[in-house]
């Protein structure tokens, strides 16, 4: 599997890390990100192929990439605003509309609480597009113990959408 990930925002760039962390090996991994020197060192033992988000012309600016499937995680709302519209002004929402226009898998995760009735609106018209809106909601019926587990919780959720294969969480018997 080739995986887009993009991280837009500031807030909750660590889930967006983590999720890439618990990928399997196996899953070509493309991160894009607008300032990637302090994310660099936080990937030990994996390949991430980093793409500055100013570099509007890299390999997966291009359906001819053939990714599998696109995330933003986490997405703001400038972000979602702009795939919602259509602006394509950087890389991040480059390969968000080459998804849609790919029809690949495109996951965004907003992250702002409350959500206004333009970031609804806005939802709701890429899920008529077919992609999936998953913000990083707690599962509170999950049995966590822990932050990092309720992350895992949110992740694996994430995971089951991408047909990922995980054991992150406890599933129901």
């Amino acid at each position: 599997m080739k995986l887009v990930v993009a991280i837009s925002g500031a807030s909750g760039v660590d889930l967006g890390l983590k999720f890439i962390n618990y990928l399997p090996c196996n899953i070509e991994v493309h991160l894009v990100v607008s300032s990637h020197a302090k994310i660099v060192e936080k990937f030990e033992n994996r390949r991430v192929t980093i793409h500055s988000s100013e570099d509007i012309a890299a390999s997966v600016s291009s359906g001819s990439f053939r990714v599998d499937a696109t995330v933003v995680i986490p997405c703001s709302m400038n972000t979602l605003a702009k795939i919602a519209c259509g602006i394509s002004d950087n890389l991040v929402t480059r390969v968000a509309a080459v998804a849609i226009k790919e029809q690949k898998k495109l996951l965004l995760a907003p992250r702002e609480l409350p959500f206004s009735a333009i970031a609804l609106e806005n939802m709701q018209k890429l899920a008529t597009l077919g992609v999936v809106i998953a913000p990083p909601v707690l599962g509170y019926y999950s049995e966590v113990e822990s932050i990092e587990d309720m992350e895992k919780f949110i992740i694996g959720k994430w995971f089951d959408i991408l047909g990922i294969e995980h054991n992150l969480f406890k599933r129901w018997s």
